[in-house]
């Protein structure tokens, strides 16, 4: 179910602008996320999607603009102190440890995302991997070299990494990409499942199929602006996306 409005957002984009010279990449796009929200950001190549998610994730600075994330000002802080405050990216194009199993590759995730403070056992560790692993459908890979991995099960694993780190906001950046349509149903169920776990999920998705089955609410970009937001039929209703995706 969508979250109420007057719900306090768990993350607040606040007039995010980014420029790459004199190219404006984003142009003060505002939009708040509530907690546990299925999210669809969609737009035409070049819309300012990536830009917009490595803003939030900290790959890229604004300016101006601010990134608020569980009432904390996040605009300033690197990518890897934001994903200990609990937001995690997949990326399209899977970048596994290639030298690890899928075991070792989860295990990185973990010891990056770990409180110090807490002390935790190796038994401890493998439970929580194992436990991921298997939510994931990857139990029985769990000592395979990741070259060995399918393009699914790759996929699989870049999602199994984000959860390492114990995300409140994951970013699945166009992570079916290239899958045949049983695949991205298998995937879209993994997403659905993890988002019915309290996981707020931001999908960036050229599958438009995929992203509209999957997002209570949506918006889209074009050349650096929302040009809608609302619920998948409004904005595939949107005469401004029909050209945006069509052309006039």
């Amino acid at each position: 179910m969508m979250a109420p409005d007057s719900q306090a957002p768990l993350l607040r984009i606040s007039a995010l602008t980014k420029r790459f010279g004199g190219f404006i990449a984003l142009d003060n796009v505002s939009v708040d996320i509530p907690p546990g929200q299925r999210f669809g950001l969609i737009g035409p190549n070049g819309s300012g999607k990536t830009t917009l998610i490595n803003c939030i994730s900290g790959a890229f600075r604004t300016e101006p603009g601010t990134v608020t994330f569980r009432d904390e000002d996040i605009t300033r802080l690197a990518p890897h102190i934001r994903t200990r405050r609990g937001i995690a990216r997949s990326f399209q194009i899977p970048r596994p440890f290639r030298s690890m199993t899928v075991a070792e590759n989860l295990m990185v995730g973990l010891d990056f995302a770990a409180d110090t403070s807490v002390i935790v056992s190796e038994a401890q560790r493998r439970d929580t991997m194992m436990s991921i692993l298997t939510r994931m459908g990857l139990a029985s890979k769990a000592n395979v070299s990741a070259t060995k991995l399918s393009q699914v099960e790759l996929r699989k694993m870049e999602l199994a990494r984000a959860m390492a780190t114990h995300p409140k906001l994951l970013i699945s950046d166009e992570v079916m990409a290239g899958l045949s349509s049983s695949e991205v149903d298998e995937v879209l169920d993994l997403l659905m499942s993890l988002a019915d776990q309290d996981i707020t999920i931001i999908m960036i998705e050229h599958i438009m199929q995929a992203v509209m089955r999957f997002s209570e609410r949506v918006m889209c970009l074009e050349a650096g602006k929302i040009i809608a937001i609302g619920t998948p039929d409004q904005v595939m209703a949107n005469q401004r996306v029909q050209e945006a995706y069509l052309g006039t």
